[in-house]
């Protein structure tokens, strides 16, 4: 019995040692948990710094139409948005008071010049006074001068267009009254058009280092239209905001409207050398300097470098003055998740889902 009890005992000491060997081996045999990572090259900066402002589409020429005479609007037959082409009456007063006037004068005009013209023959024959020939003179010139001023009167009943181009906008309609000198339509041309963008004082203030712009309109998003500076405020507004004109050069095969919204980039000169950029996201401090986890392979752990930064761009990218170089691959997302010795796998780009500890 004694023998059997001994037996049984190490029997199950010996179980108890294997499966303990069995689970320490499990537990250091383990696969390391292999990470999804967010990996970006680093890039070299070759671009100009850039500003982004909201901007208007406006034409290149924009004129308020008003009458020299007062008087009762009989007609406007063009509708707003129609394309007229130069000389094409848009817009007419009430006539017939000038009409009358116009009738009148001639008649009189017609009278004094037929007389003037009769004593200015005889005195070139010799048959009247210089007296005489210089009175029929001035009256001929005052009858002119009157008749001239009807004439231009009776014109200004009416409104033609200075150039081509679409109506902006009717500010009165048939059968009402208007001053003289008042605007009663306004005209924008149909030759170049412009964008219009406020620049804040600090952009303004380095406005001598312009160097290109650009603007994307809704009709084309994907056609960067080039744009010409044309001309900078040199007054702000009451919120210090400096008003720029740009030309559009060679929009063509893009529709074009005043009033339409562009977003307009300003391209800086760059004066210092290239230098690598790297996302913001993929920075991380360490002992109180910058560092970036730098990843070589999937086999490979992740090697924590320090760098030497410099300023941040606008687009979100961070200038890097030392420690990396063109085309070596970061992690950009996730950076606090990770450790020394951690192995990752890149995420494709295409990837939207969270698989196997994506960071």
């Amino acid at each position: 019995m004694k023998k059997n009890s001994f037996r049984t005992e190490w029997t199950l000491w010996v179980l108890i040692l294997w499966v303990s060997v069995s689970c320490g081996r499990v537990r250091n045999d383990a696969e390391p948990i292999v990470r999804t990572a967010r990996i970006d090259a680093v890039r070299l900066s070759t671009v100009a710094e850039k500003s982004v402002y909201p901007g208007k589409v406006c034409a290149n020429t924009e004129v308020n139409m008003s009458f020299r005479i007062a008087g009762v609007v009989e007609r406007m037959p063009c509708a707003e948005g129609a394309f007229v082409r130069r000389g094409t009456v848009i817009a007419e007063l009430d006539a017939r008071d000038w009409l009358v006037q116009m009738a009148a004068v001639e008649a009189e005009y017609q009278q004094v010049k037929a007389a003037a013209e009769r004593i200015i023959e005889l005195y070139h024959r010799g048959s009247t006074t210089k007296s005489d020939y210089e009175k029929a003179v001035y009256g001929l010139e005052q009858i002119t001068a009157k008749y001239d001023h009807h004439k231009n009167q009776l014109a200004d009943t009416r409104l033609t267009a200075p150039f081509d181009g679409y109506i902006r906008e009717k500010l009165y309609e048939a059968g009402e009254t208007v001053a003289a000198g008042m605007p009663v339509i306004s005209m924008i041309g149909a030759g170049e058009w412009q964008v219009e963008i406020n620049l804040p004082v600090q952009e303004y203030a380095r406005r001598n280092d312009f160097e290109r712009f650009e603007a994307i309109v809704s009709t084309a998003p994907d056609t960067p239209l080039l744009l010409e500076a044309m001309e900078i405020a040199p007054k702000g507004s009451a919120t210090q905001l400096y008003r720029m004109r740009l030309r559009i050069k060679r929009p063509e095969g893009v529709t074009l409207a005043a009033g339409m919204s562009a977003e307009v980039i300003v391209m800086h000169k760059r004066e210092e050398e290239a230098v690598c950029e790297i996302p913001v996201s993929a920075l991380f401090e360490r002992a109180g300097s910058p560092h970036v986890w730098i990843f070589t392979s999937e086999d490979a752990p992740l090697e924590a470098r320090p760098i030497r930064v410099g300023e941040i761009r606008r687009d979100g990218y961070l200038a890097v003055t030392e420690g990396l170089q063109e085309g070596e691959q970061v992690v950009t997302a996730g950076v606090h998740a990770v450790r020394d010795g951690m192995k990752v796998k890149p995420l494709l780009p295409s990837s939207e889902t969270n698989v196997g500890g994506l960071l």
